[in-house]
């Protein structure tokens, strides 16, 4: 009970202010909207007036919300942010292109002042009105003997209709102003609130954005390890190695039994710093940061086991992670290729084009590539895909295979 009389209180106090918060809201809009008509006449003054106009709008709008939050408890999801890092012009003028900010302006003129106008005039009218009836059946009600007098009987029954009328009319002013509130909530919600596809919209901004941190990260973990592997585990395989080289080459006149554990000794370690190197350069070749991707990728070509032809045309270098993942889909690509392609030769091809950067890798092998039949590829298409890449791959039966890759490229 309290709850509800609480809730009509609140209602009553929102239309009731909805008058004042109506017309202020309607003819600050109004001037403001005519203002930047007038400024956008000239070329030079009209980003002024956009900008007038986006931060009145955006003014008034978080004003609105205010009353609807304090007033009402209805919390307003804000506006999506528009044009953010730019500079106020270009916000301006990408703001007053937004729907958004059109919804909010047609609110402040069409509707919050009609509604404050007319929510005021019923519940103070009804309330009023009331009051007007109660108090006008009080003399009746205090005129004398009503035994006697049919008159007075009369009058008494006519007060008594009119302060049931008044009651009812009293009472009835706090359903009319909930009924008014609702009204004007649907309409704030639809107009001052973000449509459904504008937070969509800003919620995949959000999750690219996101993932794009993410893959950075996941990129500059990888060069931590490489450069902690390449300056720790790896010189101390690379000292082994010779101190156990010097052992072989010096101590001859040892038991054959003990030479024998010597050269096995030399061999693995050689063979783990080999290993060790090409893990090295699986997590992130230091060449790739130091020199770009044609040093890195003419490394991946001289150290294929068959010939491979490399194309590289990249004026301007790309950024990091679109670097990292250009080099691991020509490595990754030509793995395979060696390993199930019964090549003779490859081909690879990189050029930049505007934002685009552009890999094809070609081989004269028996074909038959399916992204499903294997992860090679399979992770090659999830790799390309976390930086909004594409892929396709052409390759019939009987061959040749080639796969073109495109990744956007963002300096």
């Amino acid at each position: 009970m309290k709850l509800t009389i609480r809730k009509a209180w609140r209602a009553t106090v929102f239309v009731v202010s909805g008058l004042a918060t109506g017309m202020i809201t309607f003819v600050v809009a109004l001037l403001v909207a005519i203002l930047t008509l007038v400024l956008c006449c000239t070329v030079v003054a009209a980003p002024l007036g956009l900008a007038v106009l986006a931060a009145t709008t955006r003014v008034l709008t978080s004003w609105q919300s205010g009353r609807f939050a304090g007033l009402l408890g209805v919390k307003l999801a804000p506006p999506v942010p528009v044009g953010v890092g730019e500079i106020w012009s270009q916000r301006a003028v990408r703001e007053t292109t937004s729907p958004a900010l059109w919804r909010q302006l047609g609110y402040h003129l069409l509707v919050a002042g009609p509604v404050g106008v007319l929510g005021f005039g019923l519940v103070v009218g009804t309330a009023s009105v009331g009051l007007a009836l109660i108090a006008s059946a009080v003399p009746g009600w205090s005129a004398g003997d009503l035994a006697g007098n049919p008159g007075i009987d009369r009058s008494a029954l006519v007060s008594t209709l009119f302060g049931v009328g008044g009651v009812v009319l009293l009472a009835a002013a706090a359903p009319i102003a909930r009924g008014i509130a609702a009204l004007d909530t649907l309409a704030a919600r639809a107009l001052l609130q973000p449509s459904r596809a504008e937070l969509l919209e800003r919620r995949v901004e959000q999750l690219t954005e996101s993932r794009a941190d993410v893959v950075d990260a996941a990129d500059a973990e990888r060069r931590r390890i490489e450069r902690n592997l390449h300056d720790g585990a790896q010189q101390r395989l690379v000292s082994l190695a010779m101190n156990l080289g010097m052992a072989r080459a010096t101590l001859t006149d040892l038991d054959p039994r003990a030479r024998l554990v010597i050269e096995q000794a030399h061999d693995e370690a050689k063979q783990a710093l080999a290993e060790l190197r090409d893990l090295v350069r699986g997590l992130h070749p230091a060449v790739l940061d130091d020199r770009g991707l044609d040093a890195a990728l003419s490394g991946i070509a001289a150290r294929a086991p068959l010939p491979v032809r490399l194309t590289v045309e990249v004026p301007v270098r790309p950024s990091r992670t679109i670097e990292a993942v250009a080099y691991f889909v020509v490595s990754e690509a030509l793995a395979n290729v060696a390993k199930h392609a019964e090549a003779s030769s490859a081909e690879v091809a990189v050029h930049r084009d505007a934002d685009r950067l552009r890999l094809t890798i070609s081989d004269d092998g028996r074909g038959g590539a399916d992204p499903e039949s294997g992860t090679g590829l399979r992770g090659l298409a999830q790799r390309i895909g976390s930086v909004d890449g594409t892929l396709h791959i052409e390759s019939p039966p009987d061959g040749p295979t080639r796969i073109i890759v495109e990744l956007p490229c963002e300096s």
